[in-house]
């Protein structure tokens, strides 16, 4: 599955989430740790539908999935996918299917967001900013990072941006997921930090660099994640379209 100009946003998301085969199948997440894939990715606007499925399901069961899926209406946030109750029926046979439901915006390149008079920011592109993350190689990483999953500087996956707040990094937007067409945007702030709007000036940087220019980029979260949501509230995001996981 190539990448060609004009293609639907969600045909170079489902490209930027997954490792794929060359059938289409999904092979496991396109992260560095190699994570395993959801069995099951449903996604879609008003326009249309897209849907994947794990390599490693049987193929009587992919076929029945894929029918179901080729039928479903278009998704909204509104309202969860038409055959939910039977998708996690048929992939369920072994035990409980675990299942999100999500949200992607848009996230325009070079976003314009200011940032606030007592924090400035940082980034992977920068001298700074590889000079950041040598020194945490070699003295460790901050504990209100570890905090925040961040253990070693190996975890910092590029590009980055951070905001810096008193010598701390009060939030950090980055690649969770990167592929030639495409930036998946991961995002965590520090409690002191929260609801200050520093995720939104974080994010803001992110879609500044020079390393994103030419990909397309998705700022996504869960339905229930309120918080998230706020952020992309305060951008002025636009809501794209809604999906689904089963794992």
């Amino acid at each position: 599955m190539s990448h060609t100009p004009g293609d639907h946003w969600l045909k170079v998301q489902y490209q930027t989430l997954f490792r794929l085969r060359p059938d289409g199948r999904i092979e496991r997440e396109n992260d560095p740790d190699y994570s395993p894939g959801p069995r099951f990715w449903l996604a879609g606007c008003s326009e249309r539908t897209l849907f994947g499925l794990r390599d490693d399901l049987p193929d009587d069961l992919v076929a029945e999935i894929e029918g179901l899926a080729a039928s479903e209406p278009p998704l909204t946030h509104t309202a969860p996918p038409k055959y939910l109750a039977r998708y996690l029926s048929l992939l369920g046979k072994d035990g409980p299917a675990a299942h999100n439901l999500g949200l992607t915006y848009e996230l325009p390149n070079a976003h314009p967001y200011p940032c606030p008079s007592n924090a400035r920011l940082i980034n992977s592109d920068s001298q700074e900013g590889r000079d950041l993350v040598h020194s945490w190689a070699s003295a460790g990483v901050p504990e209100n990072l570890v905090e925040l999953g961040f253990h070693q500087a190996t975890d910092f996956w590029t590009p980055w941006c951070g905001v810096i707040v008193d010598d701390e990094v009060a939030s950090l937007a980055f690649a969770a997921r990167l592929a030639d067409t495409g930036a998946e945007l991961g995002l965590v702030t520090g409690k002191a930090f929260r609801g200050q709007g520093f995720a939104a000036t974080a994010t803001a940087g992110l879609s500044q660099l020079p390393s994103l220019r030419s990909r397309m980029l998705f700022y996504s979260t869960d339905q229930g994640n309120i918080s998230s949501q706020r952020v992309a509230e305060r951008l002025g995001l636009r809501l794209r379209g809604a999906s689904l996981r089963i794992a």
